[in-house]
């Protein structure tokens, strides 16, 4: 049950679906299609669509192939609808996106970082001051990724560059020299629709071959999902113009990332693992991440599961984490690492030294084992350097594992992928938490008494 009781309620209901399924399917099912996965009337989708291309969240294209009679419509991204900001900030640099309706990313700017709180969260935060400037009411709320623990509030802890209880939503509010930027003169700001399979888009042209995701995955005609907990702050509420603030883990957003655009969609159990500088996992029912009590899961690379004795900087022993990722690849070849340093290095061990491509393997096969008796998972993701560690040793990994699997678990293993989103999934969950809160008829309905 929706729990509408009168027409407005339902309609309100009934946009927030269409808009959701636009969204889910990457903007390429035509109206025809959303008419009969939503089980909607003809008319009342018609209807329906008018005023959502009234509101400017919605725009229609011809379908590219055309059958007999009349012309297809394909709904997509309105050129003056809602977009996300999404943020990935990784250990040593963050990379900023524009996001739309449909899924489609235009990347914004790519900065590297000191590693200090101030740095690395300060410099977003006036990026972010400055893109809510330019793109005014637009702004549909903020996403960021965060390489480590966050609690509720967006208190997160890095442990390897010694953030502790780092207040995230305060650092990212730096003083707005000016007010918002009205929403006429925001429309004027060129940004380029389009289908969410047409590719990345980015502020210096496109995106290197390989790191596009494919986001044009067919979306489900079901009840939307759970909205998130709520945001952990507002940012820039000076003014009346805030926008709702969403902090998580990297790992966790890559997996909401992948259960809804890659390949734990459908998935009714499923265990996703982030490789970077070390190894972040979470477990994904029913397309959703498990955050924990205090929002802080994602935590499986702080398990020991593969029993070394090594300490880790997050205060325990025999951490999975300190045994695959950039990292164990550096220590493995004698190199320094920690503290965020040493991303080329590590990529150019990854690539050449089969010794050490070959234990980060051994590692990550034999804590997959274990999670895999634990959880009995339908499948295995893996992102990051996960993908290409899978690529170069996915033997040795299954090897590794095998062993440690229970009998009935050997019988019938459960499949281990890369990623279909590459290093893409912690940006795009980033994303999808904006949309999550937005596509509600609470949210919609803030969207049409914004200001004209």
């Amino acid at each position: 049950m929706n729990g509408a009781t009168t027409s407005g309620e339902l309609r309100a209901h009934n946009r927030a679906r269409l808009l959701r399924a636009v969204h889910e399917g990457g903007a390429t099912r035509t109206r025809s299609q959303l008419t009969r996965d939503l089980g909607l009337a003809r008319g009342t989708a018609s209807v329906l669509v008018a005023g959502l291309v009234e509101d400017e969240l919605l725009h229609e294209e011809p379908a590219r192939e055309q059958g007999r009679g009349r012309p297809t419509q394909v709904p997509g991204p309105h050129p003056r609808g809602p977009l996300a900001l999404a943020a990935d900030v990784r250990e040593d640099a963050w990379e900023l996106a524009a996001c739309e309706l449909g899924g489609r990313v235009t990347v914004l700017a790519v900065r590297p970082h000191d590693g200090t709180p101030e740095g690395a969260l300060g410099t977003l935060g006036e990026a972010l001051a400055a893109e809510r400037e330019r793109l005014g009411h637009r702004v549909a709320g903020v996403g960021v990724a965060l390489a480590g623990p966050v609690r509720h509030g967006g208190l997160v802890d890095i442990a390897h560059l010694s953030w502790h209880t780092v207040d995230v939503p305060h650092l990212l509010t730096p003083p707005l020299p000016h007010p918002p930027t009205g929403v006429r003169e925001a429309a004027d700001v060129p940004f380029r629709s389009g289908r969410a399979g047409d590719g990345w888009g980015s502020a210096g042209g496109s995106l290197p071959s390989g790191r596009a995701a494919d986001a044009a995955g067919r979306g489900s005609a079901g009840a939307p999902p759970l909205p998130p907990r709520g945001a952990a702050a507002v940012l820039g509420g000076a003014g009346g113009w805030g926008v709702p603030l969403f902090v998580g883990n990297d790992t966790a957003f890559a997996a909401l990332a992948e259960a809804r655009r890659g390949r734990l969609r459908g998935v009714r159990v499923g265990l996703h693992l982030h490789v970077d500088f070390d190894l972040g996992g979470v477990l994904v029912v029913d397309g959703r991440p498990l955050g924990g009590a205090a929002g802080s899961g994602a935590e499986f690379g702080h398990m020991p599961l593969t029993g070394g004795e090594r300490p880790c900087p997050c205060g325990a022993l025999g951490c999975w984490s300190t045994e695959v990722g950039a990292n164990a690849l550096l220590r493995h070849a004698g190199l320094a690492h920690g503290g965020g340093r040493g991303r080329e290095q590590a990529e150019r061990v990854l690539a050449t030294s089969r010794k050490a491509v070959a234990a980060n393997a051994r590692a990550l096969g034999r804590g997959i084992a274990a999670l895999v008796n634990a959880h009995d998972p339908e499948a295995v993701t893996l992102s990051g350097h996960g993908v290409e560690l899978y690529e170069r040793a996915g033997g040795t990994l299954r090897a590794a594992a095998e062993p440690y699997l229970m009998a009935i678990r050997r019988e019938a293993p459960p499949r281990i992928e890369g990623s279909a989103l590459g290093w893409r999934g912690a940006l795009l969950g980033a994303m999808e938490s904006v949309f999550d809160a937005f596509l509600t008829p609470e949210g919609l309905g803030e969207w049409r008494g914004s200001p004209p």
